[in-house]
């Protein structure tokens, strides 16, 4: 006779039940009549430790992490976005000086900026495309070697035109190589915080512009702007040492073998989905007005009045406050009490406004005066844009699923270069001609409106006409982003009609 405790599949075609069921089933006096197998499954302690060790012994389903060495990525991630877009942003305390070397104009140096923000973004969906097919760990690393190349090679620059080759297309190309692909590795290890882990690693951008900016005019005091340039490079080559820590994860949901087909590695597919079609228009909009800050903000600074080093103090300013809320942003939109698209659409909104209040502050009266309206301004906007940075990325495994979350990410990182490329150099050119930056923060902030404005068409970014219910959590992962539920109206003043159902 088989042992129905060593095969429970046997002992279940000859009972017609399950083990669990004939221990609960047989009555007590009958067990000691019972086959010496039959007597084992009815002893409740043999039954409660096979159910133990069934229980240990039963894998967990896969899935991120949540933790671990997850927060080792976003340590690298915090440092890749510390060493591409928060540099990127102090960067333009170095545009006079290029101006007055060069003698040109402010639209002609804020090209440097442009093509290096450009470039990175636009090349973005490339580094997506390579990390598919390789990991992102060899193009982090490559990325990091290229970034500093080029600023090594932007040092001995004897024309505007070799900074705009080595700062805008070769260190571009290598921002490009590394952003996306250490954020899109960081969105795959995490799912319950996964929108707190994104807004940690973001918070590079502001720590290191509060670092940079009054570090930067210092070396462009002691050694030029060469020497700044030239010690840049031996600091952006630290890039490469935070790609090695990009651990690959394998996850379910993702493709059995890299994609062959340049168009698939992509992601170009991604856009046959009606919410991220509606996410892409957006972001595109909004790009050409939220970058203008990252080159303007210090020369218009500058333009109203305060020294160097006041200027330097209100780009530290707008990065306090960018810091601070990506951290308090990703940990409210993880709680799950506001849909995601809805934080998206507002906070880009607020982001706009601040523009506006930039453009509009007064002049001061002498170098010496610290400039307290713009100080304002400027922090009002570091809270908005921060707020609004981790939202971009956290609400993009919502809407592609987790398999494409990293092609998904370069893909907005060039819909934003469309307008990195256009806002910039449009904000010079109004400045050249009317003498400010005035008109140039008020035209970029309309866009940033508009694109907010666009976000609104995205699912749950405005009440509905039903009662809906919080979000799951984790959120869900078939690639769209927290689909209504089909319930039908309750009666006017019913118990649910103080829930979210205006329409």
């Amino acid at each position: 006779m088989h042992d129905i405790c060593q095969n429970p599949e046997v002992s279940e075609k000859r009972l017609g039940m399950s083990v669990e069921q004939a221990s609960g089933t047989i009555p007590i006096f009958m067990r000691d009549q019972l086959p010496l197998s039959l007597r084992r499954i009815c002893n409740p302690r043999v039954s409660s430790v096979r159910s133990w060790w069934q229980t240990v012994m039963t894998p967990k389903p896969p899935g991120p992490p949540d933790g671990g060495w997850g927060w080792v990525v976003a340590a690298a991630a915090f440092a890749v976005n510390g060493l591409s877009y928060g540099l990127l942003r102090s960067l333009g305390l170095a545009l006079p000086d290029l101006a007055e070397h060069f003698d040109r104009s402010a639209q002609d140096t804020a090209w440097v900026s442009a093509l290096a923000l450009a470039m990175q973004q636009a090349a973005s969906p490339v580094g997506s495309a390579l990390s598919t097919r390789w990991g992102a760990r060899p193009v982090v690393m490559v990325g990091g070697v290229l970034t500093s190349l080029g600023f090594v090679l932007s040092a001995f620059a004897r024309s505007l035109l070799h900074l705009y080759l080595g700062l805008g297309l070769l260190a571009g190309a290598g921002w490009a190589l590394v952003f996306a692909p250490a954020l899109g590795t960081l969105s795959r290890y995490f799912s319950r915080r996964r929108v707190l882990a994104v807004g940690l690693a973001l918070t590079g951008n502001g720590v290191s512009s509060l670092l940079l900016a009054p570090a930067l005019q210092f070396l462009l005091d002691a050694f030029g702007w060469r020497g700044a340039l030239l010690l840049l490079g031996a600091v952006t080559l630290h890039l490469t040492p935070c790609g090695a820590l990009l651990r690959p994860l394998s996850l379910p949901g993702d493709p059995e073998a890299p994609p062959l087909n340049p168009l698939a590695a992509l992601g170009l597919g991604l856009f046959k989905r009606q919410a991220f079609s509606v996410f892409a228009l957006g972001t595109a909009l909004i790009g050409g007005g939220y970058f203008v800050p990252y080159v303007h903000l210090a020369p218009h600074a500058l333009d109203r009045g305060l020294g160097g080093y006041g200027a330097a103090l209100v780009v530290a300013m707008a990065a306090v406050g960018d810091s601070g809320a990506r951290l308090v942003c990703g940990w409210l939109a993880d709680q799950g009490w506001v849909p995601l698209p809805r934080l998206l659409a507002l906070f880009g909104a607020l982001t706009g406004l601040g523009l506006l209040a930039v453009g509009l502050v007064p002049a001061v009266g002498s170098e010496d005066d610290w400039g307290g309206p713009l100080l304002a301004a400027a922090g009002a906007y570091g809270l908005s844009a921060g707020s609004y940075a981790p939202l971009v990325f956290g609400v993009l495994p919502g809407l592609v699923g987790i398999g494409g979350v990293v092609q998904a990410t370069g893909l907005v990182m060039m819909l934003m270069s469309l307008g990195g490329l256009l806002g910039p150099p449009l904000s010079g050119f109004l400045r050249d001609e009317t003498g400010n930056f005035t008109a140039s923060f008020l035209v970029c902030g309309s866009f940033i409106l508009s694109g907010s404005f666009i976000y609104l068409g995205l699912p749950r970014a405005l009440p509905s006409c039903r009662p809906t219910s919080p979000p799951a959590t984790p959120p869900p992962e078939r690639g769209e982003l927290l689909p209504v539920p089909q319930v039908a109206l309750p009666p006017p003043g019913g118990p649910h009609s103080t829930l979210d159902t205006t329409c």
